[in-house]
């Protein structure tokens, strides 16, 4: 005699694939564009170049958007001097930048106001990051001695070499120090991005 075992088993298996979380990063990064006009009234040269955030200038961020309460900004800009070849340090703050030095070679009474126009936001969602952007309009610095200019700076103090305020950011131009004349006009914008 045969004998059959039928022994019916049920079973599922169900896989599910998801997130746990979605991520979006925020960096900070800027450029400063520098026009440089001579005294006829032509674009000399022009350069954009890209920025080194300190680490008193993220802190200073930071602390002001996500802690400060009737925060009111007031930004400058400044030139960094071309007679050497700067080096920038995440350290650095208006009392101790080593690397490099101002240029005051401008007859501005202060260095000039940097004012910002108002900042706008793209894009993001279905894990796409998003960017946003805020820049300054163009700041005038009347070049009243020849000289070599290698760069620019952002603080929040506007006296002509002082060593005071917080320093936000410095960068070179990526293509050499250039010469500038009495009588040229440095146009300077700064453009921060996350």
């Amino acid at each position: 005699m045969q004998t059959e075992n039928i022994n019916p088993t049920e079973g599922s298996a169900v896989a599910v694939a998801t997130r746990a979380f979605l991520l979006e990063n925020a960096n900070v990064v800027g450029a400063y564009t520098v026009t440089c006009i001579g005294t006829d009234g032509k674009i000399k040269w022009e350069e954009t170049f890209p920025n080194l955030v300190v680490n008193v200038g993220k802190a200073d961020l930071l602390n002001k958007y996500f802690a400060g309460s009737s925060y009111t900004a007031a930004w400058y800009l400044g030139l960094v001097d071309g007679a050497t070849s700067p080096t920038y340090n995440s350290a650095d703050t208006m009392s101790s930048h080593a690397g490099w030095t101002e240029n005051v070679g401008y007859s501005n009474a202060t260095r000039p106001a940097a004012a910002f126009g108002a900042a706008s936001a793209t894009g993001g969602g279905a894990n796409t990051a998003g960017t946003g952007t805020i820049s300054t309009s163009a700041t005038a610095f009347n070049i009243n001695a020849s000289g070599t200019i290698a760069g620019a700076f952002l603080v929040t103090n506007n006296t002509k070499s002082g060593t005071t305020g917080t320093l936000y950011s410095a960068g070179n131009f990526t293509t050499g120090n250039r010469t500038v004349l009495s009588g040229d006009t440095l146009n300077v914008t700064y453009t921060a991005n996350c």
